[in-house]
């Protein structure tokens, strides 16, 4: 067979890719000369569990760092590199999944654990320990779940992170326990919590320059009336003070009719406004200003302001989360009635939405509510998922990753002029015939689909795509071919077999 410079490099990516490569075919791929497929093998795929055990306890931290980014393995598996000599592993695995879905699944608790208490990072001195929890507490691979536990755990370094992120949700009996606890650490983080209540101690902390500590401290913690009047004064922080939750009720009286309109919606959205207030900022010149006092009918809850905030917004293409502070079921619910679209997208963003209202908002008239119902509902039905991934383009990642995504019936789409679409159709195993056109597609990734169709199912036609350039890639990953050839087509990329000399 006649090969090219280009040509072994794409059987080998084309083999690390083959959904029904036999472990010894992809453990062959970790020898050194097929280090161009580690990639493909090791992070863009779900493995067998003895090519883990291969890849887990590799002696080159590339495979490692490469299986410590995988998105389609269990969280399990990657936790596996949890003590792993290279302090760059444990940051790759504290970092998450790359690139990072839209919804990250948790670690396992002792893996959560091990990394946040772990005294070094590594042998290799690349990355400390402090470092590497970092990366992990902005990863979102930690669950509200393992937070709320943390004030009571046996290790005081937890108990200490428990303080800090989760004080405002514990109660009295639990605060209690913490000022009292054994560990100086831990007793000093819940002291300093209890002062955050006095409005004087933010203020002597609250840093002059502009910065995220200062931004912290306005928008979370109460405000003293002297602070609040020098922002005013100084017309600095307003946004930040219309939101808080703390800001003095003059103070926010007066950001009502702050003359910019960002900072009066902020005022409108507050779960505190008298009725008087509300109806003076539902006559606002500004509509957005009008638009968002009237969207949320008092009674209002901190909660429910929240949740808008985080889940109601225009786009929807952030991070899949949880709610910190999660409404009642049955306001989710009104909001699936609501005639507002905003709060119709917020109710589609609640996975917990029973199935008659999923159903009703599977056929509203506003897009963005069946798009994100599409994207964040376990119910959405499969034909509203393909009308989202045909009209979404930023959603199509996330998309591929949930299996009620339709991947048969997609022969009307072999023709659509966007070449995802194309190439998702080209991969259908229940086409009549080969999608031989798409062969010659002007898009790469259409080519490979279609080289890589279930539906292609001849030798002679696949040994030709394997000798171009083009296909090759596509061709080496069809699930027609078999291991016999696979194998070949290793030996012909100078994959030495383990139980052959290397040439």
């Amino acid at each position: 067979m006649p090969s090219s410079p280009s040509l072994p490099d794409a059987w080998l990516r084309g083999v690390a890719a083959h959904p029904a490569a036999p472990a010894e075919v992809l453990t062959r791929l970790l020898d050194p000369a097929g280090r161009s497929a580690w990639t493909t093998l090791c992070q863009e795929r779900d493995l067998p569990e003895d090519v883990v055990d291969a890849v887990v306890t590799h002696p080159d931290p590339a495979v490692r760092r490469a299986f410590a980014r995988n998105p389609h393995v269990a969280p399990a598996q990657r936790g596996r590199l949890v003590r792993d000599p290279s302090g760059l592993v444990r940051a790759d695995l504290a970092g998450g999944p790359r690139p990072r879905p839209r919804a990250v699944r948790p670690l396992p608790d002792a893996v959560l654990e091990a990394l946040l208490t772990a005294e070094e990072a590594g042998e290799d001195g690349k990355v400390t320990a402090a470092e590497v929890a970092a990366e992990l507490c902005s990863s979102r691979q930690i669950p509200l779940s393992f937070w709320r536990r943390l004030h009571e755990h046996p290790h005081p370094v937890l108990r200490r992170m428990g303080v800090s992120t989760m004080w405002h949700g514990l109660g009295p009996e639990a605060r209690a326990a913490l000022t009292a606890d054994p560990d100086p650490g831990v007793r000093e983080a819940a002291a300093r919590r209890i002062g955050e209540s006095d409005p004087a101690a933010p203020a002597a902390e609250l840093p002059e320059r502009d910065c995220h500590a200062r931004t912290h401290l306005l928008l979370n913690l109460p405000v003293a009336e002297a602070v609040a009047e020098a922002c005013l004064a100084a017309r600095r922080d307003l946004g930040s003070l219309a939101y808080n939750r703390h800001t003095p009720s003059a103070v926010v009286v007066r950001l009502a009719r702050d003359p910019d309109p960002r900072v009066r919606e902020r005022v409108a959205a507050r779960a505190d406004v008298d009725a008087a207030l509300l109806a003076e900022l539902a006559e606002d010149p500004d509509e957005s200003v009008r638009a968002r006092a009237v969207l949320h009918p008092p009674p209002r809850t901190w909660a429910q302001r929240e949740a808008i905030e985080w889940l109601g917004g225009a786009e929807d293409d952030g991070p899949i989360g949880e709610v910190p502070a999660e409404p009642a079921p049955s306001w989710f619910a009104e909001c699936a009635r609501s005639e507002h679209a905003v709060l119709r997208r917020v109710a589609a963003s609640h996975a917990a939405l029973p199935a008659a209202l999923v159903a009703r908002l599977a056929e509203d008239p506003d897009p963005e509510v069946r798009h994100r119902l599409a994207c964040r509902h376990p119910l959405a039905p499969p034909e509203l998922l393909l009308d989202t991934f045909v009209a979404c383009p930023e959603q199509r990642r996330h998309l591929l990753t949930l299996p009620r995504l339709p991947r048969t019936g997609l022969r009307h789409l072999l023709g659509h002029d966007d070449p995802e679409v194309r190439a998702l159709a080209a991969a259908d195993p229940t086409l009549e015939r080969a999608p031989a056109r798409l062969l010659a597609d002007p898009d790469a990734r259409v080519r490979r689909a279609a080289a890589a169709a279930p539906t292609l199912r001849d030798q002679d036609t696949l040994a030709a795509l394997l000798d171009d350039p083009a296909t090759a890639e596509g061709a080496a990953a069809n699930p027609n071919l078999p291991a016999r050839r696979l194998h070949e087509l290793l030996d012909l990329a100078g994959v030495p077999r383990p139980d052959r000399p290397r040439p």
